[in-house]
Parts: structure tokens; sequence; C-alpha cells
């Protein structure tokens, strides 16, 4: 009975450190996943002179799954069922410092606002701005995610090791 309890208690240690790692991990998808919206927008303004919501539509399934719901809360305010605000545009959404919550902000309060060149301009300015954050979050992931989970490993076998 008591190994089945030590056993228990190294596996949750392990899962937490799990989850830990995993939020790195989400982390770092999502600013990729801004990044090649950025880059989308700016092919599709330009060339094709999509709609917003068109764009929003046409996502891949692994990039909408990324954003984590975002596009859904900006197309929501697109078809005028929602406002545009902070929290509403960011439910759900825990992994997010405020910084980075501020600066995604602008640019969906940015996008639909100006011409088409302005527009343009102000996307690769939020894409180098998004590029940055991505490229600290993967850092962040690599050096934090993988420590999680060791974390949680050395927790679990420091637990058997004191019961035992």
């Amino acid at each position: 009975m008591k190994i089945l309890l030590l056993s228990f208690m190294a596996c949750v240690t392990i899962y937490i450190g799990y989850i830990f790692s995993r939020k790195y991990k989400i982390r770092s998808n999502f600013f990729q996943a801004l990044v090649m919206l950025c880059q989308k927008f700016d092919v599709e303004i330009n060339y094709s002179r999509e709609r917003l919501k068109n764009i929003f539509n046409n996502l891949d399934e692994k990039q909408k799954r990324n954003l984590h719901g975002i596009d859904n809360n900006f197309i929501s305010f697109i078809n005028k069922e929602t406002p545009l605000e902070r929290e509403f545009l960011f439910k759900n959404i825990r992994f997010l410092k405020d910084e980075e919550k501020d600066v995604i902000f602008m640019f969906f309060k940015s996008l639909g606002r100006s011409d088409v060149d302005s527009q343009s301009k102000e996307i690769k300015n939020y894409q180098t701005r998004f590029e940055a954050l991505s490229s600290s979050a993967n850092s962040e992931n690599k050096k934090y995610g993988s420590l999680s989970i060791k974390l949680g490993i050395v927790a679990g076998l420091v637990i058997i090791v004191l019961f035992i």
C-alpha cells in the first residue's frame, strides 16, 4: 500500500512538471502562429485585397488551434456581436504576460483601420515585434520546458526516498 501511495505521489509531481512545461510550449506555438498570421495578412492584403473576416476564416486548423480562440473572438467583433475589449479578446488565455497582451491587443485594434499601404507597414512592424516575442518564447521553452519535467521527476524521486 505504501509503495502504491508513493508511486501515485511521484506520478502527481511528474504531471505537475509536465503542466508547467506545456505552458512554455503553448506560448512558443502561439507566437509562431501570430508571426504566420502577420505574414498571411501582409500577402492577402497587398496582393489579393482579401477582407479580414475571410482571411481569418481561411486559416488552417493547426494555426487556429495555436491561436487559442483569439481569431474567433476577433471575428465576433467584426460581426458586431461583441465589442473589441482586451478582456474579451483574451478570454480563457492565461499563458500570456500583460505586456504581451497589450502588444497583441494593439495589433488587433489596428487591423482594418487604415489604407492598404499604412496597414501593410503596421503589420510588418507588429510582425517584427511578434518575431522577437516568438524567439524569447522559444528560448524560454528550450530552457524551462524540459527543466520543469526534470524537476517533476526529481521531486517524485525525492518523495519516494524520503518516505522509504
